[in-house]
């Protein structure tokens, strides 16, 4: 079922919605990005003459209800972004909820307390969900970020509605056809740029991607794993000493698909991580002992961006270095501005990943790319070949 051809007239939607945004010690969101994402799905159920039951989880609750962590400091500004007043029950279960949820007119939004308040969220527990659902009667999957988790109201809640009453909404779907387009679709030559500290973290994606992709850029710490492992000196850089047996393995896979593996040449290098280090530009293989690379020098950028702008499709995970502290931004700025040149020039690109979305966000690139993809476990999964237990639940009946 797809949420354009489904008409929510009458219709109480429950929609899982991923609300999970920042606060500031008083309370004021700091980055609204995940609410506006869910205001088109939102907007097309009030449109059609439907309610909207909204819920969520909120930071992450021990011991159950926590004032720091209610959604209630949501509703206000939710408000605002829809043009009408949000109704908030202080529970998202039980008789308030229930009453609330009975009561909604077409085009009025309810929206629930933290589903996390109860144990039995994270525990995907059925008797909880079932509670969930009986709010409402269509489901509507907004929140790609959790789609990975098997909670409550991600997964189970979606038993509960025969398959012509569960479907995803704008953004899901959005999430889903993106990340299938680069996973399955992708036009070549097809790079991927995976950056980051560790390559523990994307041992699952690199070998998932190995078989797709035509290059392989590596940037950020996990890089020094590599060039270690090929015998290169590294100095004081990031090293996962258990892994270099891994990077050796890894390089042979590479040639054994045919994709050309790229490897900063050269770092941008300090005497120790600190935004006031001294620097130096040095091979990437002859880091002195003592100094540190904590971003790709300009050969290194130079080799990368060619890659990139010859490339069809892109998909970006990962900084290439510090990027929070201003001396070592340039790698990540560049590979920021050339996958922006080279979607500009026809390519699709998909950015995802916590430091990669900050990253574009931080040059205000975000509208120059394909695609910024919400959720950053949840799509590093996907492209690891997992079966994502929140798509799954809507996908199979």
């Amino acid at each position: 079922m797809n949420i354009d051809s489904f008409n929510f007239s009458g219709k109480k939607a429950l929609v899982r919605v991923d609300f999970n945004v920042p606060l500031n010690a008083d309370f004021v969101i700091t980055d609204d990005t995940r609410i506006r994402a869910a205001l088109p799905t939102i907007n097309k159920i009030l449109s059609d003459g439907g309610s909207a039951i909204l819920m969520s989880h909120f930071g992450r609750p021990k011991t159950g209800p926590e004032d720091k962590y209610s959604l209630r400091h949501l509703v206000t500004h939710l408000s605002q972004l829809l043009g009408k007043n949000v109704q908030f029950a202080n529970d998202c279960i039980g008789d308030e909820a229930k009453a609330k949820a009975a009561a909604l007119k077409p085009g009025e939004v309810l929206m629930l307390e933290n589903t996390r308040f109860y144990k039995e969220e994270e525990k995907g527990d059925r008797e909880f969900a079932g509670k969930l659902a009986s709010l409402g009667n269509v489901y509507v999957n907004d929140a790609f970020g959790t789609a990975h988790r098997a909670h409550a109201s991600t997964t189970i809640v979606a038993d509960f509605f025969d398959a012509d009453h569960k479907l995803f909404g704008y953004l899901m779907d959005a999430e889903v056809a993106n990340a299938e387009k680069v996973l399955h679709n992708a036009e070549h030559p097809f790079t991927a740029i995976l950056g980051g500290a560790k390559v523990s973290d994307k041992i699952l994606i690199i070998e998932n991607l190995l078989p797709k992709v035509n290059n392989l850029i590596i940037g950020g710490g996990m890089a020094y794993t590599f060039i270690k492992a090929a015998g290169g000196q590294i100095g004081n850089s990031l090293v996962e000493e258990d892994k270099l047996e891994l990077a050796k393995e890894l390089v042979e896979k590479c040639k054994k698909y045919g994709v050309k593996l790229y490897l900063p040449i050269d770092s941008v290098s300090a005497d120790k991580f600190d935004a006031n280090a001294n620097t130096k530009v040095l091979n990437s293989d002859s880091i002195e002992a003592g100094w540190m690379g904590l971003d790709i020098g300009p050969k290194a950028i130079a080799d990368y961006k060619a890659v990139i702008l010859a490339s069809k499709t892109i998909l970006w995970n990962g900084p290439m270095g510090v990027f929070e502290m201003e001396k070592f931004q340039e790698g990540t700025k560049s590979i920021a501005l050339t996958v922006a040149e080279a979607t500009a020039n026809g390519a699709f690109s998909l950015v995802g990943g916590g430091d990669s979305v900050a990253a574009i966000n931080k040059f205000g690139l975000d509208e120059q790319v394909s695609f910024v993809s919400t959720g950053g476990g949840a799509m590093l999964e996907y492209f690891e070949g997992k079966e994502l237990p929140g798509i799954k639940a809507i996908r199979v009946n």
